[in-house]
């Protein structure tokens, strides 16, 4: 049997790998409503490849996918909290606000799914969203769902997590992470 690397089986499965200019670039914003059919049809893609994803890697703690790593230069991303919690469809997100207080854990990436880093990130942020209706929508999200959130609001911005950590911080290999004994990871093992 052949060793297949994590970060090979997300790209045979469909998400496009660091390296790639889409990821680097900030994604375009919809003018909802009168592009809710194209947000609609994104939406019902990203649903799509994380129902595959799931089928081969198990998300305990909870996943995300923004556009971007689906090859749709869009700002739309869809996040699966942990648990049986309803998914959460961010269009046009914005953080608009966040919390002095931080804590650094562990998160991983479908982008590049062979390291984990250790990402500061704000324990809440105040979220604007756009509805299909065209409307603005505002969420505050705390502790872990806020790193998810986060996470994928920095895709459709065009960062990867190592952008956020700390200088001289380096991503590990997910085998090292795996016996760190950390509690949290966003989208990995």
């Amino acid at each position: 049997m052949i060793d297949v690397r994590p970060s090979q089986r997300m790209r045979d499965l469909g998400v496009v790998q660091r390296g790639a200019g889409i990821l680097a670039e900030p994604a375009r914003a919809f003018d909802l409503p009168s592009e809710r059919d194209e947000a609609e049809r994104i939406t019902d893609e990203l649903f799509a490849a994380m129902e595959r994803i799931s089928r081969v890697h198990p998300f305990a703690k909870g996943m995300g996918l923004a556009a971007p790593q689906i090859g749709i230069t869009r700002a739309a991303a869809i996040v699966q909290p942990p648990g049986n919690a309803p998914a959460i469809t961010l269009l046009n997100p914005q953080i608009i606000t966040h919390s002095e207080e931080t804590d650094e854990q562990y998160e991983g990436c479908l982008s590049f799914f062979d390291v984990r880093g250790l990402v500061p990130r704000p324990l809440k942020i105040t979220v604007e969203t756009t509805a299909l209706t065209g409307g603005t929508v505002t969420t505050v999200y705390e502790r872990g769902l806020a790193r998810l959130i986060h996470h994928e609001i920095d895709h459709l911005d065009g960062l990867l997590y190592i952008a956020q950590m700390r200088t001289g911080v380096a991503p590990i290999p997910v085998e090292e992470y795996r016996q760190t004994g950390r509690a949290w990871v966003y989208d990995g093992t």
